[in-house]
């Protein structure tokens, strides 16, 4: 069976399998717990379940396959809005464009219909590089990556600000898609360079690439009703098992199946969520704050504020300033994801 997102208004977004004939691979089952059930793993491999004890662990262990898990959280700073925050959040923005239900307007047999109302939304969020940038955090991953311990990143967002601040195309698993490469509904692919032009002259220039291709076109994001990304299923089998360290970054891991991933990490991997609230904790193998001997860190606050708090422990300031005073946002058209895992 193949994966699709499928979503009800008012219900977390979850993947139903339906019958098809392309096997996407398997999604870990069960997203939680019994309460009855307890957990058990080898002794934590940090001296302590705080800042300081993530740091000491960085700095001496030296982890090269650290794997981070990003979501909305570490990108409202760069003024996206986040998708849930109530009276801020993008579907409590949506009402503008009078539809049924803001969920509608990434629902893909709506957008078949009625497709303007995506098309004027992607005109405001596309990822040009100019209204948004790319966040202190995003710039963090980016050093990690260049210092040779970045194994992945895995993001719910379809901002693409990843790919902005310079992350390699290879290191980045989107789980939704993003605005790096696109096709139009009938499977044909499509420069993001069209569709980009298109989507910025407007709904009338949309349906004319609509013409071209024969058929609308979209970016690559999961629509609901649209399967997972391949790369996301054959990602996740690939990389966990090699996890020496999980960051989990602004995210209230209210999503499955990415809030899974949480529980694939190797026992004993140490792992460290920061955000706004403790999360997770509900999940199959999820986060366990509390427990004595916990591998696992809650370092609460906004992303950027925490980031920088942990950069100045390991001695990462003046690195991640260069990197984040002197960058320039990378074109996505440049930076499609080509290769494989």
């Amino acid at each position: 069976s193949s994966w699709r997102c499928r979503k009800r208004p008012g219900e977390p977004l979850k993947p139903v399998p339906l019958p098809g004939p392309r096997a996407m691979g398997q999604v870990p089952a069960g997203a939680l717990i019994d309460p009855s059930e307890e957990r058990k793993g080898p002794k934590s491999a940090l001296a302590s379940p705080d800042m300081d004890g993530l740091a000491r662990y960085m700095r001496e262990k030296n982890p090269r396959n650290i794997i981070c898990m990003v979501g909305a959280g570490m990108s409202t700073s760069a003024g996206i809005p986040d998708f849930r925050s109530p009276g801020t959040g993008l579907y409590a923005n949506l009402q503008r464009y009078n539809l049924p239900s803001p969920e509608d307007i990434f629902d893909i047999e709506y957008f078949r219909e009625k497709p303007d109302a995506f098309y004027e939304l992607a005109r405001d969020l596309w990822p040009t590089g100019k209204k948004y940038t790319p966040t202190l955090s995003h710039y963090f991953v980016k050093l990690l990556e260049q210092q040779g311990r970045l194994l992945r990143c895995y993001t719910q967002n379809v901002d693409t600000l990843e790919l902005l601040a310079g992350i390699s195309p290879d290191k980045v698993v989107a789980a939704h898609g993003n605005f790096a490469t696109a096709h139009a509904l009938n499977g044909k692919e499509v420069p993001i360079g069209e569709l980009e032009e298109a989507v910025l002259q407007g709904p009338e220039a949309c349906h004319a690439l609509a013409g071209k291709y024969g058929a609308l076109v979209k970016p690559d994001i999961v629509f609901f009703g649209e399967s997972l990304p391949k790369r996301f299923i054959y990602g996740i089998g690939a990389d966990f098992p090699k996890c020496d360290l999980l960051i989990v970054l602004g995210t209230s891991l209210s999503v499955a199946p990415f809030n899974q991933l949480v529980g694939m990490a190797p026992d004993g991997c140490p792992r460290v969520l920061v955000n706004r609230e403790r999360a997770g904790e509900d999940l199959r193998n999820g986060f366990d704050f509390d427990a004595e001997g916990t591998r696992d860190v809650i370092l609460k606050g906004d992303c950027d504020d925490v980031i920088r708090r942990l950069s100045q422990r390991l001695g990462f300031t003046e690195a991640l300033d260069e990197l984040f005073k002197t960058a320039t946002p990378h074109r996505v058209a440049d930076a499609a994801p080509r290769s494989r895992l």
